[in-house]
């Protein structure tokens, strides 16, 4: 490995490590909800006319919140998506699985895709905790930087 190399991945590790290990901890409960509702419909109470409202869970809401406040936050995210041709779950899954350190800006793109376009159509949360979205990220982000 050259010297350059090394230099590019500690630049790396200094910078995203702190707030890798904020969201690695959400990583099993992301495993214990594979396949789990995390929302759900709140109707107001029995007998009460009201508009329905979709809830969700409080750890989902805590885990987006402090992801917001991260540098894993890219507004440009959808160059990652250009620039790696991802048009699927599918996807984004392997580009995640086959992705080394210095690949994270592609794991900042997704990452970033599913928390920003959350504050405009939250079903996309719910999404990326149905496909194994944030799940697969948080794995390899513990891969990256657990041991640092």
């Amino acid at each position: 490995m050259s010297e350059q190399d090394i230099s590019t991945k500690q630049a790396i590790i200094d910078k995203y490590s702190t707030d890798a290990k904020r969201l690695i901890p959400y990583l099993t409960w992301f495993e214990a909800k594979k396949g789990a509702d995390v929302s759900g419909i709140y109707e107001g109470e029995p007998g009460m006319k009201s508009m329905p409202v979709t809830t969700y869970d409080s750890t989902l809401l805590e885990f987006v919140k402090l992801a917001k406040s991260t540098v894993f936050m890219d507004k440009n995210y959808p160059y990652v998506y250009t620039r790696n041709h991802i048009r699927s779950h599918e996807d984004e899954l392997r580009l995640i699985e086959n992705a080394r350190l210095t690949d994270i800006q592609e794991l900042v793109g997704i990452l970033s895709k599913y928390v920003m376009e959350g504050m405009r159509r939250s079903s996309s949360w719910v999404d990326a905790v149905d496909a194994g979205i944030f799940l697969a990220i948080l794995r390899k982000l513990k891969l990256f930087f657990e041991r640092t």
